[in-house]
């Protein structure tokens, strides 16, 4: 057997770092869409407007790091690998911030968004007021539906995204010893 024959066999791609980590960040990002999706439509927790932007980052990195490992284990070159890689790192840097900033909404630390925390501005005349009452849910983005261990989903977001960048920079490292 070759050495070419060696490098390119499935056991081969199964154990390269670069590989492992980009599927790493794609099933730690499908599965965190998947609790988030779980948390929404079987338990009806309903997420606010920054829910809904931290979900952002894992529609990226699901896809974009199943690419990055299928051309890994098609021997895309160092370059392409890296890229992808600082965009996961990027994605999930600016995740774990915007967790962070809802976290501390939450937490009353700061002001958050105007449309969907602080004083409500204008409500309409009482007729509309009553209609809009029975089609809207409003979910704020200062007020914690959930919390596990005194953690709310925004800051389970938070060492989630971190973990996601800790991936990436493995990968980086590991693209950049191949």
């Amino acid at each position: 057997m070759t050495s070419d024959a060696v490098h390119s066999s499935p056991a081969r791609q199964a154990a390269d770092p670069v590989v492992v980590a980009a599927l790493a960040i794609a099933v730690v990002a499908a599965a965190t869409l998947a609790g988030a999706w779980f948390f929404q439509l079987v338990l009806d927790i309903r997420p606010c407007p920054l829910c809904l932007e931290q979900r952002y980052a894992y529609y990226l990195a699901a896809p974009l790091s199943l690419l990055i490992a299928f051309a890994a284990a098609r021997g895309a070159s160092r370059p392409v690998l890296l890229a992808g890689f600082a965009v996961l790192l990027l994605a999930a840097l600016a995740n774990a911030w915007l967790g962070g900033y809802h976290a501390g909404v939450e937490w009353q630390f700061w002001q958050g968004p105007t449309d969907c925390s602080g004083p409500v501005a204008d409500l309409g005349s009482a007729g509309t007021l009553l209609q809009r009452l029975d089609t809207e849910k409003v979910v704020r983005c200062d007020e914690v539906q959930w919390r596990f261990l005194g953690l709310s989903l925004a800051g389970y977001n938070v060492l989630i995204s971190l973990a996601m960048a800790l991936m990436a920079v493995w990968g980086i490292v590991a693209a950049k010893r191949a």
